[in-house]
């Protein structure tokens, strides 16, 4: 289970999916097959923000670090804080809070990055706080309720039913809204 305290996650064998208690500038991105050879589709990151809990295919995430330092850029979107220095690659960071136009919040010692590859360029989403890894299988998501992104094109992607709680699916491609695909693809040829 991951805590409030980042975690990264790499692979500790072959393929495995893996989590450590201490960074260290060694991660590599995992792969979608766990030690065993089966497939981990089903298989989600949840974090909170404010009191909701949002997930994410693992098969996106490379890792997840402390907030460090962000630099500001101009003309970056609004969502977008800035870019942080990852072991020499220059990512953009998205406030998940900002982009889902919420209020802002003081960032605390559970505040941490989430580092995803969408496409070719990776990204850094900052949440108030990761909870677990979870296995979501398809016969516990119900599709989203209609929502007010235009042309089918909100992040939310389905509902997760566990437990006495729902977690709200989320789609990488679509979260990284058109400008958003912008700001990173600019910061992936910036770093290159």
């Amino acid at each position: 289970m991951l805590y409030e305290h980042s975690v990264g996650l790499t692979q500790t064998g072959p393929g495995a999916l893996g989590e450590r208690s201490s960074m260290s500038d060694d991660s590599e991105p995992f792969d979608v097959y766990d030690e065993d050879g089966e497939n981990l589709e089903d298989t989600y990151l949840t974090f909170r923000i404010d009191e909701e809990e949002y997930a994410l295919p693992v098969s996106h995430v490379t890792e997840i670090i402390r907030l460090q330092r962000i630099s500001q850029v101009p003309d970056m979107p609004d969502s977008f804080r800035g870019v942080l220095n990852l072991r020499g690659k220059v990512i953009p960071v998205m406030d998940v809070r900002s982009r889902f136009k919420l209020p802002v919040r003081d960032y605390d010692d559970r505040t941490v990055v989430v580092v995803l590859e969408v496409g070719p360029s990776a990204v850094g989403l900052v949440v108030d706080a990761v909870s677990e890894v979870v296995e979501l299988p398809p016969s516990c998501i119900d599709p989203a309720p209609p929502t007010s992104g235009r042309n089918g094109t909100s992040a939310v992607c389905g509902m997760a039913k566990r437990a006495d709680e729902v977690s709200i699916l989320l789609d990488v491609e679509r979260l990284m809204d058109a400008s958003a695909r912008v700001a990173a693809n600019q910061q992936q040829l910036a770093s290159a």
